[in-house]
């Protein structure tokens, strides 16, 4: 209790504080509503996921929760994600009928039951022991979109198992392609009918706050998410594969290597981590199957730019021919419906569904799920739209 009690000292006296809104939100709103000693002992005690936040900070040791909570340099890009949300509002329209309501999509042939999916998020056993799995049966139970990291600390065999259907896998591209075509090779082959490449960490990335709560974890952290790096050759994904001298991501990428992998692999091949009209339409040339408008979760370049800020330019130019998904800075189910209106064919969460994960385990991730389901079923009843395909442009106004 004293060592919990210091750390959130430290966060209230620190500059941290005030770099991360949701953190220093949600440690103000519990001091001044509930007592940091008086948290939600259950999932089904949540109103919102930001209850999920400070048991889940209370649980995580301060090196895991630095490398999942915080973002890069100044963090400017992790409070502009969130805050782009806030500058759009909703357009109420009454006298519609929601006997019937469907909040299902289809992504590549595959039903799901809510556009809400499950953004990749690397070693989730360092935030509860059954990790990925874990996160695998919440989205069977809730019939969600999983994507699997390639720094999983779960393997894709048993991670699709718990799932029981399609779960996409997202792509390092590291410095050796052999490695990467042998990493594909065996997504595939346990069943993920897609790849996200995730290309916004070509030269690394300045963690000053991680680094910082690193600083108050006395435990050896290499092998799970040191800031200099953390040894990568242990994950499951990565078994039987000489690791020396590779590098997850690779710093002299091109276009050329989508055309590369669409040759070995039959999955479909979407790019992640642009945020322009000028690569939306060179991801369109290069024969990319879909793109994820993202920025890491403010956790690559600085931007200052909101993911949401990017998403309208990079719909406008793709013009409908492949399907388009955003992640970054979405708490509620107002902020799904934001998205979708400006054009996402999906929309992604990590931090949220962690929080569940690090607060209740699976309980934690189901009711993360069923909060932001039915915050978005009541915007939807709000803006008169009965299924995601009348959620439109019509349904939100920025504001002035």
């Amino acid at each position: 209790m004293t060592d919990r009690r210091a750390f959130l000292k430290f966060l209230a006296s620190s500059p941290l504080f005030a770099a991360i809104p949701s953190v220093g939100e949600v440690l103000a709103q519990t001091t001044t509503l509930q007592g940091v000693d008086n948290l939600i002992s259950s999932a089904a005690d949540a109103l919102d996921v930001f209850d999920f936040e400070p048991v889940a900070r209370k649980a995580i040791p301060p090196a895991h929760w630095g490398y999942m909570a915080t973002g890069v340099d100044g963090e400017e890009t992790l409070r502009a994600n969130r805050e782009a949300y806030s500058r759009y509002q909703l357009r109420t329209r009454r006298f519609v009928d929601f006997s019937k309501m469907d909040m299902s999509i289809e992504l590549f042939g595959t039903k799901f039951n809510s556009p809400i999916l499950l953004c990749p998020v690397g070693g989730q056993k360092a935030f509860y022991l059954q990790g990925e799995v874990a996160v695998a049966k919440a989205a069977k139970a809730r019939g969600h979109l999983q994507i699997l990291s390639t720094v999983t600390s779960s393997a894709v065999e048993d991670v699709i198992d718990a799932r029981g259907g399609p779960i996409w896998y997202q792509l390092y591209t590291t410095n050796s392609f052999d490695i990467t075509t042998k990493l594909v090779k065996r997504a595939e082959a346990a069943g993920c009918p897609a790849v996200a490449v995730t290309v916004d960490l070509p030269a690394g990335r300045n963690t000053e706050t991680a680094t910082r709560l690193a600083r108050l974890d006395t435990r050896n952290c290499t092998g799970c998410h040191a800031p200099g790096g953390s040894d990568f050759g242990t994950r499951p994904m990565f078994k039987g594969i000489d690791t020396k001298g590779l590098t997850t991501n690779s710093n002299s990428l091109t276009w050329d290597f989508i055309k590369r992998l669409k040759d070995v692999t039959k999955m479909k091949v979407l790019i992640k981590g642009l945020d322009t009209r000028e690569d939306a339409a060179l991801a369109v040339q290069n024969g990319a199957d879909g793109i994820i408008v993202s920025n890491h979760g403010g956790r690559a370049t600085e931007t200052s730019r909101g993911t949401l800020e990017a998403l309208p330019e990079v719909v406008q130019e793709v013009r409908g021919r492949i399907p388009v998904f955003i992640d970054g800075g979405v708490r509620r189910g107002t902020d799904v419906l934001k998205a979708l209106a400006l054009g996402a064919t999906a929309v992604g969460i990590g931090r949220p569904y962690i929080w569940g994960l690090g607060a209740f385990g699976q309980a934690g991730v189901d009711r993360v799920l069923e909060i932001l389901n039915n915050e978005l079923r009541l915007a939807m009843v709000g803006v008169g739209a009965r299924s995601v395909r009348e959620i439109s442009s019509a349904s939100i106004m920025r504001r002035s």
